[in-house]
């Protein structure tokens, strides 16, 4: 694990451009520099340099971030924000007592993301494992969704015993936590597959990204899909017994949408209208929900009010903490998962 001293050439790297300012849902909100990465980049280059110390005060201002990432693929000098945000609120809770209070609390919290009940499907020469979010195994309904969805489809699916993706453990600034759960799942993805599929676009990227904490490990970009992927690749159909229309919440870390239109254009009855900012954070962000009530409300209802805009009957996205957010800003339309609003059909 890298240490915060370690970025010091990554800090110093910023040139104050204020590109981040342009994309930070949170800068756009309050016009605070220290909300925005640049000014955070200012406080932790004094912690580096033995300026400043890592204080509650800049712990709150590491707590008001999203970590959508958006800083860090406009920054024209390439400053991975999250990785060294991470970083930061790592030695800062390590060294505090509510730090270690907090760490061994998370320790007693073991979850778990196995469900299997795959042996029904006919199967297929592609191997696909199934990385299961924390949130389908205390609501199994996408169990039940999958079914319906490839009820006639040869899957060859495999749910290893896999941890919790370790998002949480990272947020809080439990790196040890974190890197425990990473090594564990990594140690499930070294072997022979087609694809890694999640249902949850912070999974996703958090799985993606352990090669930055962990040594030795990585998974190709293009081994990586979400149910999405594959609806779409399967050239799937789908017929609605009354006309809808739908619109889309893009979550931060999801890479690519475009199986979106790919199946709805597959859909019989269904109307797609994209809404403006489809792809501004809702609000959730994990803890940030808690910590920054006013923003996460605010962000929420900045969302509702685009996806009224549209008229539409189903807001849907392809993230469990999404359908949080955008639920949070009380929309006339129905906040629906992907693969919940194919059921319908």
């Amino acid at each position: 694990m890298r240490s915060l001293k370690s970025f010091e050439k990554e800090l110093n790297k910023c040139s104050n451009c204020g590109l981040c300012e342009s994309v930070c849902p949170i800068f756009k909100l309050n016009k605070n520099d220290c909300a925005v990465s640049k000014g955070k980049f200012i406080m932790l280059q004094g912690v580096t340099r033995g300026e400043l110390k890592l204080s509650k005060n800049i712990n709150r201002y590491l707590d008001m971030c999203l970590k959508c990432g958006k800083c860090a693929k406009y920054c024209p000098s390439g400053i991975d924000a999250v990785q060294i945000f991470n970083t930061a609120k790592w030695e800062y809770m390590k060294n505090t007592l509510r730090g270690k209070i907090v760490k061994m609390l998370s320790s007693f919290i073991h979850i778990r993301t196995t469900r299997k009940f795959y042996s029904s499907f006919p199967t297929q020469n592609d191997k696909i494992i199934y990385f299961r979010g924390c949130v389908n195994n205390i609501l199994p309904n996408t169990d039940k969704y999958l079914r319906k969805i490839f009820k006639n489809v040869p899957l060859n699916i495999v749910t290893p015993d896999f941890e919790c993706c370790g998002l949480p453990y990272l947020s809080e600034g439990n790196m040890e936590g974190f890197v425990k759960a990473a090594q564990h799942n990594a140690k499930l993805l070294k072997g022979n597959y087609t694809y890694l599929v999640t249902d949850c676009a912070s999974c996703e990227d958090t799985v993606l990204n352990y090669h930055k904490y962990i040594k030795n490990f990585g998974i190709p970009e293009k081994k990586s899909k979400n149910w999405g992927d594959i609806i779409a690749e399967k050239d799937l159909k789908f017929k609605f017994k009354t006309p809808v229309k739908v619109t889309f919440h893009k979550p931060c870390h999801l890479k690519d949408d475009s199986f979106f239109e790919k199946i709805i254009n597959n859909c019989e009855n269904v109307e797609y209208v994209k809404m403006n900012d489809y792809d501004e954070c809702c609000g959730c962000a994990g803890s940030f929900i808690l910590k920054n009530r006013g923003l996460s409300k605010e962000l929420s209802h900045r969302k509702a009010e685009n996806i009224d805009a549209t008229d539409a009957d189903y807001v849907i996205t392809t993230c469990p903490a999404c359908i949080l957010g955008l639920k949070q800003g009380k929309p006339k339309a129905k906040v629906l998962s992907l693969l919940e609003f194919l059921a319908l059909a």
